[in-house]
């Protein structure tokens, strides 16, 4: 096999292996919030508790995404994608075993460690800008970014899998299948040619990726788009009995699954998109369209109508463009020797942009007209304030994916 042959054919088996394994770890990542209406009702949740349980696992998955994107550049994506997918099993399990006991604080804990299943999307992003040339980077992160479709799998899977299997196996399920998947990371992926490890301390990388001005600017951006994103995806089976009073925990499922479903299409495509027109202006776009979005949905559209899934859905869209177009830049812009550091401060700020408006839509839920007009206003305002800050705040020197 020549070598113009082999590269593309291990770009792309690389690229599939990684987004599976980003996958079936996002699945786990997400066990608990598919199940949040039936954990609310079993252990007599308040909509602050509820929220709170359904937010818990996001704030590992976020801030360890720092450690993750540190220690990848060092170990590779060989190493590093197994090892996170073998930690995040047991605790999957455990999770199973807190909610038989019906322990509040014991899956709140449980919850927390789960959070490690969020973490190897620091990983891919390193893993492959190794792989791809600048000019497919876009497309590269894209795809992989797709791998949060996982969330997807488990709003729809989840519940239907506790009819099917009963709740202990349906956990065990998803442990198995990352032990699997582990596996097949170990034995299917390979560091790119170009992979030297890293062994310098990983504290001044850390500090040298928070002195660089993109991250910082990717970072807010990112927390507007993947954080909408996630927090739409965890918290939206709650939203849906809240203001539309749908109880059945498999059709909220599949509503959830489709918003998410939507948001893993748009991904790659604004990737590609960025590649072609430049990362900040699908950012705007992006920004933009949630704001007007969310406007909309305060206003309650109808459900039987069809409308409010035509606003939930367009949203996912206007999230999945975000994320992927965000990604584009930081793959493209930010220093080789600082895309694992980088990656993993941006991820972070994603994942806590996911964090807290579960929380700030249980505080501000009003039970008396079942509505969360409060919380979609700040939605409308941080998702404005992204636009306005991707077209005027950074520099054009920042975007160089516009200069190409």
């Amino acid at each position: 096999m020549t070598t113009t042959t082999a590269i593309p054919r291990a770009q792309t088996r690389n690229l599939v292996i990684a987004t599976l394994g980003f996958a079936i770890s996002f699945w786990a990542w997400n066990m608990i919030a598919p199940l949040g209406v039936r954990y609310a009702a079993d252990l007599g949740l308040s909509a602050s508790q509820k929220s709170i349980l359904v937010a818990v696992p996001i704030l590992v998955g976020s801030l360890g995404r720092i450690v993750a994107g540190v220690l990848t550049p060092r170990f590779g994506g060989r190493v590093m994608f197994p090892a996170l997918l073998l930690l995040t099993a047991p605790f999957v399990v455990l999770v199973a075993v807190a909610g038989r006991l019906e322990s509040y604080p014991m899956l709140l804990v449980i919850g927390f460690f789960l959070g490690i299943g969020g973490t190897t999307f620091a990983v891919g992003i390193p893993f492959l800008n190794d792989w791809y040339e600048p000019s497919r980077r876009g497309f590269a992160t894209g795809v992989f970014g797709a791998g949060m479709g996982g969330t997807a799998l488990s709003a729809f899977f989840t519940p239907r899998f506790v009819t099917w299997f009963g709740y202990t196996a349906a956990h065990i399920v998803i442990a198995v299948a990352l032990v699997v998947m582990a596996a097949v990371c170990w034995f299917g992926l390979r560091d790119a040619p170009s992979f030297v490890p890293n062994t310098e301390p990983p504290l001044p990388k850390l500090i040298d990726a928070l002195k660089l001005p993109i991250t910082w600017q990717m970072s807010f951006l990112y927390a507007a788009a993947f954080g909408g994103f996630v927090a739409f995806s965890t918290y939206l089976p709650t939203y849906l009995n809240d203001v539309y009073d749908i109880h059945d925990l498999a059709s909220a499922g599949a509503r959830t699954a489709a918003f998410a479903v939507a948001a893993v299409i748009a991904r790659p495509v604004g990737g590609a998109l960025s590649d072609r027109f430049g990362a900040r202006l699908i950012t705007a776009i992006s920004c933009g369209g949630a704001a007007v979005l969310a406007v909309w949905m305060i206003t309650k559209p109808s459900l039987d109508s069809g409308l409010a899934a035509v606003d939930f859905i367009l949203m996912a869209i206007m999230m999945g463009l975000g994320s992927g177009a965000v990604f584009t830049w930081v793959a493209k812009e930010a220093p080789p020797t600082r895309v694992g550091a980088v990656t993993g401060i941006v991820g972070a700020a994603g994942g806590l942009g996911g964090f807290f408006p579960p929380l700030v839509m249980g505080a501000t839920y009003n039970a008396t007209t079942h509505s969360y007009t409060i919380g979609l206003a700040l939605l409308v305002a941080f998702a404005s304030a992204a636009c306005l800050f991707t077209v005027f705040g950074i520099s054009s020197s920042t975007d160089r994916t516009e200069e190409q």
